[in-house]
Order: C-alpha cells, then structure tokens, then sequence
C-alpha cells in the first residue's frame, strides 16, 4: 500500500475546495493510504471530509497564512508576521515598478519564499507528495517523498507572477496537473520548458450526489422570485467578473428588460466593493449577494440560466455542475472557456465584456425555445467522469 500526501489550505467553501471532496470521496483506499495536510482545520466542507482519510494535525506555523499580519503577531509568530510585512512592501513595489494593477500572487509567492525558512518540516517520507493548490512550495521544500505532483486550477497566461520564483518550485515536482486541456496549454504559454511534465485531469464531479443535494427544500425568497432568475456562483473577487454582471444588468435594465434578476452565491475579499456598485446603479432589487451557501444546488437547480462572467479560469467546477443539473449556460471568452461549453450544444460562449454579457443573456431570454434546448442537451449528456482518477493512479 502507498502512502500519499495532499496538501491544501483549508475546506472553507469554493470550487478548488469542492474538487478535493469529490477526489477524496472516489480515491481507492484499498490501495492507498491517504494523509490531508490542510493548513487549517477550517471550512463549511470539513464535514464533508471522508473518514478514509487521515487529517494530519494542525501546525501552528502553518496556520498563520490568510491570517492578518495582527493576528500572527499577537500568536507570537513575530519572524513570520515580518516576513508577511517585507513581502507585502516587496510586492507593492514591484507593482508599481511594472505596472502591475494586482500584485497579490506575486506578494504571495513572496510570502511563501520568506518565511519558508521558519516553517518545519513534515517528518514522515511519502511514496507521493500531491500539492493541490498554488503556490506550491511546501510541497516542494517542506516534504520528502518518491514523487511529486502540483495541481494547477487556473489560467496561468492571464496572472502575474515572478517567473523566476515559479521555476524554481516547478522544478521540483515530477508531474504537473491541470484541470483541462485548455488549462495546460496557457501554463505552457509561460512555461514552455514543463512541457514533458503537464498532463491532464478533470475535476472530479459527482453527479448522482449534486442531483440529490438539489432536492433540498429552502424557505428562500429566491425560490419565490418569479422573474427570469440568472446565477452565478463564484469567489467574489476580480477574477471572477462579478462587477462586469452589475454593469450588465444595469444595461439590460436601462434597456427595458425589468423581468430579470441576477443572483450571486459566494464570498470574498470584493463584497464591500461589490455591494456599494450594486448601490450606485440602484439595483438593490435586482442584483443580489447572497453570501456563502454550503449547499449551491437548490439555486441552480431552481434558476432560469447560470452565467460565469469570469475573466479568467482553469476550469469552473460550478459550470459542469449547472450542466449537470440541466442548467442553460452562459460564460464569458476566457482563455479555457472552450473546454467547458459547445457552443450552442450545452450553453453559450459570449464576448469577455458588459456588451457581450448583455447580448447573450438577450438572446436566451428572448428565445426560450433555444434555452429549453440546451437544457435538454444538458440533460442527456453523461457528466460521471470517475475515470478521470485512473489517470492519477497511474502517475502514482
């Protein structure tokens, strides 16, 4: 039996953190034993974590990232709290130096690279060492293990990151895996020396489970709304696009389509930001937040289309899961979109801006025929993709 290792940070809720659940739920424990290295022991989806598992105790150390730079201090992690302030002042800098608008990876690459030095490392050497979410580096310098896979979920052509640090922790791993095809081939656009590395595996997803958790009855004025109801479930983050779905609607709505609403499920750093757009264009009745939701599904079951205006993904695990539910779909033209949607098959690809949003969600409005279409396709289509696992067993 092989011993493995994955590392993440934490189960708070999100599409990375769901993907994990449904790996963990399908792995073989027959053959493998499997340890869970979260930094925290925290989330709405700890619960969800099978008992197969062996949840590795916290680390005090480990714990301190996504910690404010006060609460490490006050826990007396004085060297790390500075390392945090050295790169936070490191990362700004370099921002302004080159003009870039969202240094925050590079600051987090900066943050992993200073206080490494002061982070232990774990004793037990492994057969496999699986880092699940970037950055990368404890994983690489903080495990001994026969080999080593990093996971990548995002669209590495649309972030900034330091190269030079990236390499440097790239190196170290034997495979590296991302979520799509489309997703590698952007990695590869910046890190074209990985190549014989990168391969490809799917999301995990559950169909017969996301189909029974719809079936939840919630006491939700969502539920009740009876005009043409548009979901987004996401990070409320600039990634995400979720500002360009306000100034979307505000345009449909200057337009004259009143009978639309536009629900979005999640949290994040942007709320605050958010929620004061959504004020300025007075779409305090039409635009909703409806914060953190365990369970996503009722909502998508229930909505009349599910729109991912994101700017850039690897891929939405929150698109299959609509598919899977027979939900019409709209996304926005990011680079890996087209891993996700047929266009006109089982949703609609439309242009990465306000305009291109206004008119796809025009168009399926205005032509319902075409939505119980794709809803139809949506329905039809076999979504199980447990094969996706054999994949990783044979690089293990």
């Amino acid at each position: 039996m092989k011993d493995i290792l994955i590392a993440s940070f934490d189960l708070e809720v999100g599409g990375v953190e769901r993907s994990l659940i449904n790996l963990l739920d399908h792995f073989d424990y027959s053959n493998y034993q499997v340890d869970l290295m979260l930094y925290r022991h925290q989330g709405d989806f700890l619960p969800l974590l099978t008992n197969q598992v062996k949840l590795i105790n916290e680390i005090p150390q480990y714990t301190t990232f996504r910690k404010s730079i006060k609460e490490i201090a006050k826990e007396r992690h004085f060297l790390i709290a500075i390392t945090r302030l050295l790169s936070k002042w490191n990362a700004s800098l370099r921002g302004k130096l080159n003009n870039i608008t969202e240094p925050g990876n590079i600051q987090m690459q900066l943050m992993w690279k200073y206080t490494l030095p002061f982070l232990p490392h774990i004793e037990k050497e492994y057969d496999v060492a699986i880092s699940y979410l970037w950055p990368h580096d404890f994983v690489a310098k903080k495990v001994t293990a026969k080999k080593k896979i990093a996971w990548i979920h995002t669209d590495f052509s649309t972030i900034k990151t330091d190269i030079k640090i990236d390499r440097e922790i790239w190196k170290r791993y034997d495979y590296i895996i991302a979520v799509s095809v489309a997703c590698g081939e952007a990695f590869l656009e910046k890190h074209k020396e990985l190549k014989e590395k990168v391969r490809v595996i799917e999301n995990m997803t559950s169909p017969t489970l996301i189909r029974q958790l719809a079936q939840e009855q919630l006491d939700h004025p969502f539920m009740t709304d009876n005009r043409f109801k548009v979901l987004t479930v996401a990070r409320l983050s600039h990634a995400k696009g979720i500002d360009l779905a306000i100034k979307a609607l505000k345009k449909l709505k200057d337009k004259g389509y009143h009978d639309i609403a536009w629900y979005v499920v999640g949290y994040g750093g942007d709320e605050a930001k958010l929620k004061k757009l959504i004020s300025s264009y007075g779409l305090e009745s039409d635009f909703y937040l409806l914060g953190k939701q365990i369970n996503p599904y009722p909502f998508m079951k229930t909505a009349d289309l599910y729109a991912q205006p994101s700017r850039y993904e690897g891929k939405a695990v929150t698109v299959r899961e609509a598919q899977i539910l027979a939900k019409p779909v709209l996304i926005t033209n990011y680079s890996t979109a087209i891993s996700q949607v047929i266009p006109g098959i089982n949703g609609f690809i439309c242009d990465q801006s306000i305009e291109g949003i206004v008119t796809g969600i025009k168009r399926l409005y205005l032509n319902r025929e075409q939505l119980n279409r794709l809803s139809k396709n949506c329905a039809a289509s076999n979504y199980e993709n447990r094969k996706e696992l054999e994949k990783l067993y044979q690089l293990v």
